[in-house]
């Protein structure tokens, strides 16, 4: 399988709402970090949807390498 391209070496924190569905760029190749917007189309990736079960601030992955698919688990410390 093809390795994500990294957006970015930090976290990105984004103010989630409750009961709102997010879909997170798994690729890397979106222009709305870190959201996605189509980019993946015709590779073997596709976002991440997910239901924000509270209304707060995330840190959601940017480098693409978390093992926790959209949320920051610091593996960008080790790019």
């Amino acid at each position: 399988m093809k390795k994500p391209t990294i957006a970015g070496k930090t976290p990105l924190p984004v103010q989630l709402e409750a009961g709102k569905t997010y879909a997170w760029c798994s690729c890397g190749e979106s222009s709305n970090q870190p959201f996605c917007d189509g980019s993946h189309k015709g590779s073997s990736f596709s976002p991440k949807v997910f239901v924000a079960e509270e209304t707060k601030t995330s840190y959601l992955c940017n480098c693409k390498q978390t093992a926790k698919p959209g949320f920051c688990d610091g593996s960008h410390k080790h790019l």
